[in-house]
C-alpha cells in the first residue's frame, strides 16, 4: 500500500469510527517528495488518493489540490520531530470536550489513567486558542512538538505524531479513549499511574 493509500485507508477508519465528522480533521505522511496532506474542506470519509495534497516541510504547497488550512501544523511538527513519519489531527468528542475545559494544567491535560496512554501519550500540552488555520499557531506547535508527541488545541483538538501512521492513529485513539475516562471520572477518586510507572512508559522526546 503506498503512502496516499495508507492516507485514505487511515481516513476511512478514523472516520467510520466517529473519530471525525464532516469535513474536520487531516492526516499527513512524510515522503522523500515531501509531505502528503489530505486536501482542505475534503471528508475523511470520501477522501481519495489522487486528491491528497504535497507540501514541503516548510508548509508550501508543491502539487495537487489546495492543502488542508491546518497544513502548517503537520509541517512544524515534522520538523520538530525528525524521527516522526506521520501527523494525525482531528475533532474527536471527548478529546475536544476536554479542550474547553477550564482551569486545566496547561502543561500536562491528562492524567495518566492507563499504561497505554501513558506509553503512548506521555505529556500532554494544551496550546492557546487559535482559530483555524491561523499560521500564529506555527511556532507555539512546532516548539510544544519537540518535547511532545500528542498536543491538545484549546477548544479544537488534538494533534498526534508517531513514527508511522498506523502509531499516529492509534495513539490519537488511546488520547481520545482516556479522555473519555476522564470525562467519566470526574469528582471521583481516581488513582493514576505514579510518576515512577510513568516514567518507565514514557515515549521517546526525539
Amino acid at each position: 500500500m503506498d503512502a496516499r493509500e495508507q492516507i485514505v485507508a487511515t481516513a476511512r477508519s478514523l472516520f467510520n469510527r466517529s473519530l471525525t465528522h464532516g469535513s474536520t480533521g487531516n492526516i499527513s505522511i512524510r515522503t522523500e517528495q515531501g509531505v502528503l496532506v489530505t486536501p482542505t474542506g475534503s471528508s475523511l470519509g470520501t477522501v481519495l488518493p489522487e486528491e491528497i495534497s504535497l507540501i514541503d516541510l516548510q508548509g508550501k504547497h508543491l502539487d495537487g489540490p489546495k492543502p488542508s488550512k491546518e497544513a502548517f501544523l503537520h509541517a512544524a511538527v515534522l520538523r520538530a520531530r525528525p524521527h516522526a513519519q506521520a501527523v494525525v489531527h482531528t475533532h474527536s468528542t471527548h478529546a475536544a470536550a476536554v479542550s474547553c475545559l477550564d482551569g486545566l494544567n496547561t502543561d500536562d491535560v491528562l492524567p495518566p489513567l492507563t499504561a497505554y496512554y501513558a506509553m503512548r501519550i506521555g505529556k500532554l500540552p494544551l496550546l492557546p486558542y487559535h482559530a483555524p488555520g491561523d499560521d500564529a499557531l506555527r511556532d507555539i506547535a512546532e516548539d510544544a512538538a519537540r518535547r511532545n508527541p500528542a498536543l491538545l488545541l484549546s477548544n479544537h483538538g488534538p494533534v498526534v505524531a508517531g513514527t508511522s501512521l498506523s502509531a499516529a492513529a492509534d495513539a490519537v485513539e488511546e488520547l481520545e479513549e482516556t479522555a473519555k475516562l476522564f470525562l467519566l471520572l470526574r469528582g471521583m477518586p481516581v488513582r493514576p499511574l505514579t510518576q515512577a510507572q510513568r516514567d518507565a512508559l514514557a515515549p521517546p522526546s526525539a
